[in-house]
């Protein structure tokens, strides 16, 4: 099949590439300013800010192979701090890179894939995408917005065979941690006194986390699935337990238990 994957640089887009490139397909992958280049993968230079990147990334597999089989959206960023602290700046960043960069991409994907008859698109949202992380606001923000966008894509596209599934990973050992933007503001630490508790929770949950390759390893039977569920989500048996505590109980209590976690 002929894959395009946003985002190849390191982390899950790394470790998605480099095993579905194993498993023979055809691999083309995004990046912005890559250095290590995995053998047998097409890189494609491409910022998912820009529309035209988009389009002439999307243009490139299609003049060279003549479809697109998979699309995977998995580039993305993450901005952390209490909300009242984060700049405009950054949620329009955030949004810009996580939400609008899916949507460039799917903008020149989706006539491709409907004109072929059928394809298959896997967008990454998070768990964070599921509730609402404290100190996290923005990007499950993010996240939420790819749930809601990929509710309503699946039932559009349902009609042309173009099947719709978001994978929702929870705590992985990735570069993520150490590419997080988290507001340093000292006055922002001084009013949310869980602040610099929950930034250390969250960090150490991440870098003690899954390793991305047992992720590329369920996306390499995802995408070879005849009929593929609606969602995956790809985490510790913890962290799948919260949500579907967070879809069994009371939201109050629900909020009890998550403040809990990040000392609030």
């Amino acid at each position: 099949m002929v894959i395009l994957i946003t985002g190849i640089t390191s982390g899950f887009g790394r470790a998605i590439a480099q095993r579905l490139s194993a498993d023979g397909h055809k691999v083309y992958g995004t990046h912005r300013k890559a250095e290590d280049f995995l053998p047998g993968v097409t890189y494609i230079r491409a910022d998912v800010q820009s529309a035209g990147d988009c389009e002439a990334a999307v243009r490139q597999v299609l003049d060279a192979e003549g479809r697109i089989d998979v699309f995977i959206n998995n580039a993305g960023m993450g901005i952390g701090g209490p909300l009242e602290f984060s700049s405009l700046e950054d949620a329009e960043r955030q949004m810009d890179i996580n939400w609008m960069g899916m949507v460039r991409f799917l903008h020149y994907v989706l006539p491709a894939m409907r004109a072929q008859g059928g394809g298959k698109i896997l967008c990454f949202s998070s768990i964070g995408g599921l509730m609402g992380l404290p100190f996290q606001g923005l990007y499950s923000a993010s996240k939420f917005a790819i749930e809601g966008y990929c509710e309503a894509l699946r039932l559009e596209t349902k009609a042309f065979g173009i099947q719709v599934v978001v994978i929702e990973p929870g705590d992985f050992a990735t570069s993520f941690t150490a590419q997080r933007k988290s507001v340093a503001d000292q006055e922002a630490y001084d009013v949310y006194k869980s602040y610099a508790r929950s930034l250390a929770s969250i960090e150490k949950d991440e870098t003690t986390g899954l390793k991305p390759e047992y992720l590329a390893a369920k996306i390499s039977k995802i995408v070879m699935k005849k009929r593929p569920k609606y969602h995956y989500i790809i985490s510790t048996l913890e962290q799948r337990l919260s949500v579907t505590l967070k879809a069994i109980l009371p939201p109050s209590w629900f909020a009890r238990i998550l403040g809990s976690y990040y000392h609030l």
